[in-house]
């Protein structure tokens, strides 16, 4: 993604803030403001001996004290007056990458006046996570002359991340005098969770998104007792029902043979009391990833996605069912959810219960669930939420595991308490695993599918397939 960043005039003080605004008064105390150290040491002795000239009448004093001073304002004056134009352009790649990825930023300057320009030194802001604040020294640059720059920023931690304004500094051949001119535009880099591919496994059902589902089983009762739904752009039209077009006077389409998506939820629990610890490798962001891993995993074959919170709240944007489409569109709407991710963080809600007034609405099909800590009670709330499920799969982030068992070698036992909450929803019919610190989402996802094949006395839903 490239952006210009606009015409720059560091030349003159009256516009090295924002242009077009300050007097001239104004732009000569802003240029005297850039005297660097040296401009105002020089300043300051060249006044200094001017006095001690004029005190003890040494008119050879005078004269150097006139030279030292002059030196400095000369410079000052002459960067004051210098007048040439440059136009910067800031591109990234990528604009979106994952937590631990490097992206390159690339600066272009053009001089777009007709007189080459002194020395110039870029200076692009960045936050501290993405790394040390890039600085560059550009040489002469001739008319209609061009130079790029590139530097590299790196985030262990996900969120969006501005970069910029750019600074352009314009200095003096001796160094007496700086002046500062900053665009006014910056760009965004997005940090999404890691994404790790997951191998395909399929427990029932269709291996790809497409099955046919329990709604058109009801073709089997007959002609009149197809349940039509309203045309939808794209829809074909040999599949109108016309009796039901005449009933409701809009254009009304056979269900039973609309083909349909098979559908997955991903439910992520953010609540702030579930988790222990912060940063990268803390369980919260481990949650983070496996949601992102198992979302994208899932649009590449084709199943309407859904992602939803504790809160009840899914990604702005999506339907009823998720997102679903092409390829192109599953790609687009991968980017959505990434980008929701991205800045997701810890909410202050104290159970799951939004979440399962949600799925109590009924939304047939898989739902994956990473879940933090939870009591009883809340595990119950998890429980119901198998009923209105084809296969239900939890991944248990215990926070004793990821703190103390962390700490000691081999100790990847959850404690007694999530044992009791893993018992309880096997018991509803959930694959239910706890996730011990240093397990890869990979992994985890194979070890969930073998322990439902091996439970085959559970409940078993035939809405559509996991893959």
């Amino acid at each position: 993604m490239a952006r210009a960043l606009g015409p720059a005039g560091p030349v003159s003080p009256a516009q090295a803030d924002e242009p077009g605004g300050t007097a001239a008064t104004s732009g000569v105390s802003v240029a005297l403001a850039g005297l660097t150290t040296r401009g105002r040491s020089f300043l300051a002795a060249g006044v200094a001996a001017a006095v001690c000239a004029y005190v003890l009448g040494q008119s050879d004093l005078l004269r150097v004290g006139l030279l030292l001073a002059a030196l400095p304002l000369t410079c000052v004056l002459v960067l004051y007056r210098t007048r040439y134009r440059v136009t910067g352009t800031r591109r990234l790649a990528p604009a979106r990458v994952p937590a631990g990825a490097e992206a390159r930023v690339h600066l272009r300057m053009d001089n777009v006046s007709r007189l080459p320009t002194g020395l110039l030194m870029l200076q692009d802001r960045v936050p501290y996570v993405l790394g040390p604040r890039p600085r560059f020294v550009l040489d002469r640059v001739e008319p209609g002359g061009r130079r790029e720059v590139s530097y590299r920023v790196r985030s262990d931690l996900r969120g969006r991340y501005p970069l910029g304004p750019l600074q352009l500094r314009l200095t003096d051949p001796f160094g007496m005098c700086e002046l500062t001119r900053s665009f006014a535009t910056h760009d965004t880099l997005t940090v999404i969770p890691r994404v790790e591919p997951l191998p395909p496994v399929r427990l029932s059902g269709e291996a790809r998104g497409y099955g046919d589902g329990r709604q058109r089983s009801l073709a089997l009762a007959g002609e009149d007792d197809v349940i039509p739904r309203g045309y939808r752009h794209g829809d074909d039209l040999r599949r109108v029902h016309w009796r039901s077009t005449a009933r409701y006077g809009e254009l009304m389409v056979r269900r039973e043979e609309q083909p349909q998506r098979a559908r997955c939820t991903v439910l992520l629990d953010t609540r702030a009391l579930a988790y222990e610890g912060a940063g990268p490798g803390s369980a919260f962001e481990w949650a983070v990833s496996g949601t992102a891993s198992v979302l994208v995993h899932m649009l590449e074959r084709d199943f309407s996605v859904r992602l939803l919170t504790d809160t009840g709240a899914s990604v702005p944007g999506e339907g009823s069912d998720g997102f679903s489409g092409t390829s192109q569109e599953s790609a687009d709407a991968a980017g959505v959810m990434m980008d929701t991710l991205a800045v997701l963080d810890h909410s202050d809600s104290t159970g799951l219960s939004p979440a399962y007034d949600v799925l109590r609405g009924g939304n047939e099909g898989l739902l994956v669930a990473f879940l933090g800590d939870m009591d009883e009670s809340q595990a119950a709330v998890v429980a119901r939420m198998r009923r209105r499920s084809g296969i239900a799969v939890a991944f248990v982030l215990d926070p004793w595991m990821w703190t103390h068992g962390a700490a000691r070698a081999g100790a990847a036992v959850p404690s007694p308490g999530c044992e009791d909450r893993l018992r309880q929803l096997r018991e509803a019919g959930w694959t239910a695993l706890a996730v011990p610190p240093g397990a890869g989402p990979a992994q985890l996802w194979q070890q969930a599918d073998r322990q439902r094949s091996a439970e085959s006395a559970s409940p078993a839903g035939t809405s559509g397939g996991w893959s």
